[in-house]
């Protein structure tokens, strides 16, 4: 009775000591969030100093995704930021996924019995798969008291299933070898099972703690260059640094030589208000300039007289007749 209240006791404090852990990580973020509540303005030079930690905590997470852990670590811990940022989490995911691509069950078995009840209400499959690719590799051997042993393991894990397809399957590989090539048996011994398991624990990982499961530095880089892209910025004369064709200069972050690639597959972003300059026309492909500013930059590229060009398009050539004035209602 003792050893099982020490037992008990040892457990209680482990919880204990977690559940302050949680406390303390969302008081900070939670005081995060308060301040940049509190900034008046876009334009205080507060709101430029939380918009850099916002900065080193996108960093941390990315470097956490691509298995940089102790980099992010010493990042976070360089930056003051480390009740911000998730590495515990990272770190025992990043761990039980190279243990799943080294051909190990046991962790990632553990993290499922720890997380018995959260899984069972997401009605995950994870576990199930890892139970069956243990069945596999018993019956992958071939030998007789594996065979027997792979028999006693299916009735404890997978005869349950209600799934009888699911049962029927994991009995024929009894019956058909590791070299054979019928389906979906090839498949169950393939080594790229381990890889499959893999993702979908990382999947289950996220999906269980609400972790994006794209990292957050790819969404934010997403959201910026959606709102600052334009189509001029990838046109053949586009003003870009990369660009020998450009006839003008910019300063817009897209036309630079670092993000012109990167956005071009970027859509454009969806605006509820229109900017047009002073007397603006339409050309016959829709698009609406100031009539000065195209007037000067068709004289910089040299368009024949009565003759009209699109700056962002120059494979066409309209009659200056079919250039309409645009009224704004």
């Amino acid at each position: 009775m003792l050893q099982r209240a020490r037992t008990l006791k040892r457990k209680l404090e482990a919880l204990h000591a977690d559940e302050t852990t949680i406390h303390r990580q969302q008081r900070a973020r939670l005081a995060h969030l308060q301040q940049l509540h509190d900034i008046p303005s876009l334009a205080d030079v507060k709101y430029d100093e939380w918009s850099r930690v916002r900065l080193d905590r996108l960093l941390v997470d990315y470097m956490l995704r691509m298995g940089y852990v102790e980099s992010a670590r010493l990042l976070a811990r360089e930056k003051g930021i480390e009740e911000l940022v998730d590495i515990e989490a990272f770190e025992t995911c990043r761990r039980i996924e190279e243990s799943l691509r080294q051909g190990r069950t046991g962790e990632a078995l553990a993290w499922c019995a720890d997380n018995k009840q959260a899984l069972k209400k997401t009605d995950s499959n994870l576990e199930i798969e890892l139970r069956l690719q243990q069945y596999i590799e018993l019956v992958r051997t071939g030998e007789n008291p594996k065979l027997i042993e792979a028999t006693l393991h299916a009735r404890k894990y997978l005869a349950a299933q209600q799934d009888t397809e699911f049962t029927m399957r994991a009995a024929g590989l009894l019956v058909f070898p590791p070299g054979t090539a019928a389906e979906p048996y090839r498949s169950f011994y393939s080594a790229d099972r381990w890889e499959s398991l893999a993702s979908l624990f990382l999947e289950t990982h996220h999906s269980l703690l609400s972790i994006p499961s794209t990292p957050l530095l790819h969404i934010a880089l997403s959201a910026g260059l959606s709102a600052l892209k334009t189509p001029s910025c990838h046109s053949a004369f586009a003003s870009s640094s990369s660009n020998a064709s450009s006839s003008v200069t910019s300063v817009c972050p897209i036309c630079s030589t670092e993000l012109n690639e990167l956005a071009r597959n970027v859509p454009y972003v969806h605006h509820t208000k229109s900017h047009v300059e002073n007397d603006p026309v339409v050309l016959p492909n829709g698009r609406i300039y100031g009539r000065e500013k195209l007037m000067a930059i068709n004289v910089k590229l040299g368009t024949p007289e009565g003759k009209v060009r699109d700056p962002t398009d120059m494979s066409q050539l309209y009659d200056l007749t079919q250039v309409k004035k645009v009224f704004i209602s």
